[in-house]
């Protein structure tokens, strides 16, 4: 099992990089969090049409959402 590494370790790390190699690094990670969160996304209208299939969730107007919203 591999050891966790603190935040704080991980910038004092970045910090001693070039900037370049800074700038790449943030461009990587940008990248990986919109592939992350575009997964999300994908599981979760996959996980809402699943439930509208097996009628465990029904269609809703817009006001009607509104009004449970903010109850």
């Amino acid at each position: 099992m591999s050891e966790r590494v603190l935040f704080g370790d991980v910038l004092e790390t970045i910090d001693q990089l070039p900037l370049e190699d800074q700038q790449a690094l943030a461009e990587v990670l940008q990248r990986r969090i919109i592939e992350r969160r575009r997964e999300e996304i994908l599981s979760e209208i996959l996980s809402a049409r699943n439930e509208y299939k097996n009628g465990s969730s029904k269609p809703i107007d817009v006001d009607d959402l509104m009004t449970e919203i903010l109850s």
